[in-house]
């Protein structure tokens, strides 16, 4: 149970300056998490700390209150403090939530990292900086050059440190850590504190004190945890997972790079808005990528471990370890990306033969036991088909308004006891039309987060039925120069991989006479009695748009063989002797706000 709002202190409770007080209630925040209570005091009379806290939990701002508040003299032009992250993604998170404490305060940050200008740093760090927040590597450039000058700095803080020394910084660390004064402070946050963390604290810290206020392993406990044991094909697992639990926004693991282009290739292929990340990519292009995935642009972020520090997706709804990683603590650390400030979380992992036995010593070590579940069966398969075809017709009739008399009908109709067959009857008769309703649903299902559908859950049986899913093979990424962010009314943007915008890369092949992409129709899908219309699912058009232009004409449903709404146009099949009528209701006719052009279809 969450503590009620009332009880929970406010800001009062810390002696922040007035100018950090301002900023802080600029930013909405109203209460400070406890770690926050806990770091103030004694990271401002300069204690060496050494915290544990959960990932997700106001670990940064943490830090930052007593840096620009007390700890860092703003009559001071010089660097006086250096916090060192990760991940260039993390750097930069720090550097904006310091500027935004800071911005009445008169306190200067800088963010440098690799893969940026050099430059550029050297102007902001020359130009007055005085908290300087940067990866290992970067900063020891700077010092080595001489480009930063270390003598004034008061205080390092080492953020994620357990997972920083866990990816082979140390030596870096240790040299960063000579070019310091002896008589610095030093903030260690962690959020697990592992055996190196603790050396570098007995060896490098004075008289440390130790603040636990939680590791990441609690918040692991408090989201779901499933896992597959996939003998065979992971890839193919993969998307049978995806498939059937449907998660709305996801980051899967990979333990390799070239791991990552592979997944997200495949992912792309089944219709899925995925992309990659990992350290080969340039750092613009990474900026590009986790912008997409905070607007919800992405559904599915395939990344590695070290590419993974620093993000942070408050939307986020799923992990999944398609690569189980080989340490528990890597594991929790990947499992507290989910299930943050109270949301509930779900991780999901493939484990193959030899991940046993890091499945065991998870199990060991923090105490979690996930739950064993069967690949998606045939019946979970079938469930899901049937969830997207009721999407499809929810969506179809969500604008309508029903005339009383034929809802009148359809509960009377519910009635019989023969309904079941007779609602059986009527959908054949209108799918047997469609013969590829199926695909479209699933495309579109595939091609948005999903909305929750009532008795939709797929069901679960034994034993798993392994379906083969033929992977992309491994591509390597062109330039994403194309890649920008949507803007107010702008097109959406073009993906570099297929030149389609995302959403239309989402669709299934269908029969266009007009587009060059796509394959011609077939004969035999072809109506004699066909009218293509200009206006599509792009433009925000729904069957239900075009059923209400032909009734104000007098062509009612039952005169209808069937509307297809594709992504740049439609098709209406009507009665032969009403096609001339419907030609003229539809040409000209304003549909999902655009003017619609119409005619007959074309076989070609």
């Amino acid at each position: 149970m969450n503590a009620p709002t009332e009880d929970l202190p406010t800001f009062d409770v810390l002696p922040l300056s007035a100018e950090v007080r301002r900023a802080v209630d600029e930013l909405g925040y109203v209460h400070p998490t406890p770690v926050q209570t806990a770091v103030f005091e004694p990271a401002s009379r300069g204690k060496d700390l050494v915290v544990q806290a959960r990932t997700g939990t106001g670990k940064t701002a943490a830090f930052a209150l007593p840096l620009v508040d007390s700890i860092v003299k703003r009559g001071v032009a010089e660097v006086q403090a250096l916090v060192l992250c990760p991940t260039r993604e993390l750097a930069l998170q720090v550097t904006r939530e310091a500027d935004a404490l800071a911005k009445h305060r008169g306190v200067r940050c800088a963010a440098v990292y690799g893969g940026a200008p050099m430059p550029r740093q050297i102007a902001d760090i020359r130009a007055g900086a005085q908290i300087v927040v940067g990866t290992p590597g970067r900063v020891l450039d700077h010092l080595r050059r001489g480009t930063m000058d270390p003598k004034a700095i008061r205080c390092l803080v080492l953020d994620e440190s357990d997972e920083m020394l866990s990816m082979g910084f140390l030596p870096q660390i240790t040299e960063i850590l000579s070019f310091l004064p002896s008589t610095r402070q030093t903030l260690l946050f962690s959020a697990t504190l592992p055996p190196d963390i603790r050396r570098v604290a007995e060896t490098r810290l004075k008289s440390p004190e130790f603040l636990t206020l939680s590791g990441d392993h609690v918040g692991a406990l408090e989201i779901n945890h499933y896992v597959y044991i996939v003998p065979g094909d992971k890839l193919a697992a993969l998307i049978q997972v995806i498939e059937v639990d449907n998660p709305e926004s996801a980051i899967v693991f990979c333990n390799t790079k070239d791991e990552t282009k592979r997944v997200a290739a495949a992912l792309e292929q089944q219709g899925f808005a995925a992309d990659w990340l990992n350290a080969d990519l340039p750092q613009n292009d990474r900026e590009k990528v986790m912008a997409a995935t905070r607007k919800g642009e992405l559904r599915f972020l395939v990344c590695t471990d070290v590419a993974a520090r620093g993000i942070d997706i408050s939307h986020l709804t799923h992990v999944i370890n398609y690569d189980f990683p080989e340490g528990a603590e890597a594991y929790v650390h990947r499992t507290g990306r989910t299930g943050r400030a109270g949301r509930t979380g779900t991780a999901i992992a493939l484990v193959g033969p030899r991940d046993v036995g890091n499945l065991y010593l998870l199990r060991l070590t923090y105490k979690l036991k996930p739950i064993e579940r069967q690949l998606p069966s045939a019946r979970d398969k079938k469930t899901r088909e049937e969830a997207d075809l009721i999407r499809m017709f929810v969506d179809a009739f969500a604008s309508r308004t029903p005339h009383p008399s034929d809802l009148a009908l359809a509960r009377r109709l519910l009635t019989h006891d023969q309904a079941d067959a007779i609602v059986a009857g009527l959908l054949r008769d209108h799918l047997g039309a469609r013969p590829d309703a199926l695909d479209e649903a699933t495309a579109a299902r595939r091609a948005r987060p999903p909305t929750p559908i009532a008795d939709a859950e797929p069901a679960r049986e034994k034993p798993p039925e392994v379906v083969a899913v033929a992977p992309a093979p491994p591509r390597e990424r062109p330039p994403r120069n194309a890649r920008t962010g949507p803007s107010a009314g702008a097109e959406p943007p073009r993906t570099e991989r297929s030149g389609r915008r995302p959403e239309e890369r989402l669709e299934p092949p269908v029969s266009d006479p007009r587009s060059e992409d796509e394959p011609a129709p077939r004969e035999e899908d072809r109506a004699p009695n066909e009218l293509y219309v200009s206006v599509g699912r792009r433009d925000g058009a729904k069957p239900s748009d075009y059923h209400a232009v032909l009734e104000a004409a007098g062509i009612g449903p039952e005169s209808l063989d069937y509307v297809r709404v594709r992504h740049r146009h439609a098709f209406v099949s009507v009665r032969e002797e009403l096609l001339d009528k419907a030609l003229a209701a539809l040409n000209g006719a304003m549909i999902a706000g655009r003017r619609a052009n119409a005619e007959r279809a074309r076989r070609d």
